[in-house]
């Protein structure tokens, strides 16, 4: 039986991100899941990660770049039984760069209870 999605899911979700638990993080996401990063080559959808593999290996290097990496703010939709919105603001600073703090959300598609696509976009000052 899969899970209904709720804030409390989404929330129990976030808080793998905020405690770099990438193992309770991939625990929520499909197998062939896929991850539209905010960054990445100069398609218009960023960088495409597929898989628990790659998100893992993508979410460990962050960590380890950005050791105080946290989302805050946070706030939540439900949009129906398959798709979601989070809003939030994340701050860090990565060990060879400044402090950070972006406007983002992630807009999130889930089958059967687990996430299947999680697309983020982040707002970044000029």
């Amino acid at each position: 039986m899969s899970r209904p999605i709720s804030i409390e899911y989404l929330d129990e979700i976030q808080l793998g991100f905020n405690q770099h638990d990438v193992d309770a993080i991939l625990s929520h996401f499909a197998t062939d899941c896929v991850w539209l990063m905010a960054r990445g080559p100069s398609s218009p959808e960023g960088r495409r990660c597929v898989g628990k593999e790659e998100i893992g290996a993508v979410l460990r290097a962050r960590y380890a770049q950005i050791p105080d990496m946290r989302w805050e703010e946070m706030r939540h939709w439900i949009c129906d039984e398959t798709k979601a919105i989070s809003e939030w603001v994340v701050r860090g600073t990565p060990r060879d760069g400044e402090t950070f703090e972006y406007l983002g959300c992630d807009l999130w598609e889930f089958n059967n209870g687990l996430v299947a696509k999680k697309d983020t976009y982040w707002k970044f000052i000029s």
